[in-house]
């Protein structure tokens, strides 16, 4: 049960109490960019009344906060083959927001978080990771979305980085209340039920059943949860409702990731039969004609996707790459154009250690994303990508002209 009543005796901060089996989850609401609520933590932590530490972190958001250098790491290679590039690219948009954020304010997001994970460590005690991975929460943001919302949220996300790079106090208001990710998209989430459910409500869903998971398995008497404000009373309501009887189905639902739409599988199987259909038909009326739609097909298509690879400054040779491989990866939609650009850009300007080092700072502001050749290799993947999805829908309207004209 909640016991309030406590909750100035031990935090300043919002604080919920919650019995359940055995194990008492003392619920503390952080704001994520509060020096306060850092030191708040360590003094819970090092009381020595908990036995265990729950946080509001992903495996892959622990490793970041734990291991800096982590995007050192990262295999631009893979990134690119396994069509991760948007992921990998909404990571580091939200990470740009971030270090915007420490510079301007010099505040460090996520300080009570990283001081949990040490305390914990130097205490002893074992640390329990209970937010969603931030790839599914995001993919099932955008999947979950319509079409129209994606367009809204993509264009955001782009419009923070192009923006004056001033972060008002609005954004940190909102910060006090959510995380990055959170406060990102909290202008989306607050008007749309679509949104607001992947990004708040299944994470506090995720993150008790989380906790129940971990009672079972560990049986603690005493669990401190470090979580943000925003999260607090949804988190604390569900776990004083009755536990499911298998968390683990739960999770694995809410872990799942909405499969792509059919007609959406299959609309670049229908583009490509309208286009070949076009050139057939083009061919059979004239061989002028035909020729004619093909030169259309290679010089837009290819114009372009060449065009989007130099905005993002490629190699002269890449965006040469880039406008013979567009008119036939299209043709292709199990090859994209933005795979065989990309690895041409990367083939050419392999980045050096520096540049994995500094892309977090650098991609804090719009120059370094074309300045680094981490963010610039991304860059070129999703501006020929574009300029061949533009390419080709705008060649098949020209096709389509010369048919009925």
């Amino acid at each position: 049960m909640t016991d309030p009543a406590t909750s100035v005796a031990y935090t300043d901060g919002p604080r919920r109490i919650i019995e359940r089996d055995g194990t008492r989850f003392t619920l503390v609401g952080t704001a994520h960019v509060s020096r306060h609520s850092a030191d708040e933590v360590q003094r819970l932590i090092t009381s020595g009344d908990y036995d265990a530490v729950a946080i509001e972190l992903c495996p892959s958001r622990h490793a970041a906060l734990a291991n800096p250098d982590a995007m050192a790491e990262m295999d631009l290679f893979r990134v690119i083959r396994e069509g991760k590039v948007g992921m990998v690219a909404a990571s580091l948009a939200l990470g740009a927001y971030q270090q915007r954020l420490a510079e301007q304010f010099d505040i460090e997001p996520g300080a009570e978080m990283r001081v949990a994970i040490k305390a914990a460590d130097e205490a002893g005690l074992p640390l329990q990771l209970v937010d969603r991975e931030i790839g599914i929460t995001l993919r099932r943001v955008y999947r979950g979305a319509p079409w129209w919302q994606r367009m809204s949220l993509l264009s955001g996300l782009l419009a923070s980085l192009l923006s004056s790079e001033k972060i008002t106090e609005d954004d940190i208001e909102r910060l006090k209340q959510g995380d990055i990710l959170e406060s990102t998209f909290a202008e989306f989430a607050s008007r749309s039920r679509v949104l607001y459910k992947p990004l708040i409500e299944e994470r506090d869903h995720y993150m008790a059943l989380r906790l129940e998971q971990e009672r079972r398995r560990h049986q603690p008497k005493n669990v401190l949860v470090v979580l943000g404000a925003g999260h607090l009373d949804g988190v604390a309501g569900l776990l004083e409702a009755p536990a499911p009887p298998q968390p683990e189905a739960e999770l694995a639902r809410l872990e799942t990731v909405p499969p792509t739409a059919r007609w959406i599988r299959a609309l670049p199987w229908v583009v490509v039969a309208v286009i070949i259909g076009g050139f057939i038909a083009g061919f059979m009326r004239s061989t002028e004609l035909g020729l004619q739609m093909v030169v259309d097909w290679v010089l837009i298509n290819g114009t372009l996707s060449a065009a989007g690879a130099a905005a993002a400054l490629a190699h002269p040779l890449t965006v040469i790459a880039a406008f013979i491989a567009a008119p036939l990866t299209s043709l292709n939609p199990t090859i994209g154009a933005g795979l065989v650009v990309a690895t041409v850009e990367l083939t050419l300007r392999r980045p050096y250690v520096r540049d994995f080092s500094r892309l977090r700072k650098d991609v804090a502001h719009i120059t370094g994303w074309w300045r680094n050749r981490v963010s610039r290799v991304l860059l070129v993947f999703l501006f020929a990508t574009l300029g061949s999805a533009a390419g080709t829908y705008i060649a098949g309207f020209r096709i389509f002209e010369r048919l009925v004209s």
